[in-house]
């Protein structure tokens, strides 16, 4: 097997990687929500969820654009350099956020039906969790795969330099690792907000207990 079709196969891994990560997402989907009230939750913190990376991809999109546009600015005219690196940063800062959705999207689905497995017992929840989990994992494994391997087989046929195609395929890690960190930065951040509003409305003004489904909130505490 020559390099041209070893480097073929790494596209294809993802594309099994991402094929995995949708069986064990069905299979999560299929297993019991628990009751009507556990259902509810999950849905409010599902539509909390949703929303809330809505907003955080809405503000990210500009600032993808932007360092973008000072990436592709910025390696013009270099000797092993070249303004498509801009592409491949976008590229990673898309497909990170595919994959943060597929994780949020599978995460709220899985924590509840762990938590209706856990009444049976705890082999049950966690065989629930770990599947969950690996749907993230797998498709963040997937997604890198693709990216980086498909950007490889376009630039190393561009570039008679593989200096350059490497240098101009370094934008991928940083466009995905810049989504990454904002994203956990901002979860963060939202949910300490979140916990410390339940505090001081839910606890001390309301008087509800800690961990209240009535209290907005709480909703919100573990969106974040």
């Amino acid at each position: 097997m020559n390099a041209e079709q070893l480097e073929f196969l790494v596209p294809v891994a993802g594309l099994v990687a991402l094929g995995y990560a949708y069986n064990k997402a069905k299979w999560v989907l299929k297993q019991d929500a628990g009751t009507d009230e556990m259902k509810e939750i999950a849905r409010r913190i599902q539509e909390g969820a949703m929303a809330f990376l809505k907003a955080e991809y809405t503000v990210l999109a500009g600032f993808v654009v932007g360092v973008a546009i000072l990436l592709g600015l910025a390696n013009m005219g270099g000797e092993e350099q070249s303004p498509v690196i801009a592409i491949s940063f976008v590229t990673g800062a898309v497909l990170s956020a595919l994959a943060g959705y597929i994780g949020m999207k599978v995460a709220t689905d899985a924590n509840v039906r762990t938590t209706a497995a856990a009444t049976k017992g705890l082999p049950e929840a966690l065989q629930v969790a770990f599947s969950g989990g690996a749907v993230m994992g797998m498709a963040v494994v997937g997604l890198a795969m693709i990216g980086l391997g498909g950007l490889w087989m376009i630039y190393s046929g561009m570039f008679d330099s593989t200096a350059t195609a490497l240098n101009v395929i370094t934008g991928f890690s940083m466009g995905a690792s810049s989504i990454a960190l904002f994203a956990r930065v901002g979860g963060g951040i939202y949910t300490k907000a979140a916990d410390v509003g339940a505090d001081l409305v839910g606890k001390v003004e309301a008087g509800l207990p800690e961990d209240d489904p009535r209290n907005p909130a709480v909703i919100a505490d573990n969106v974040g």
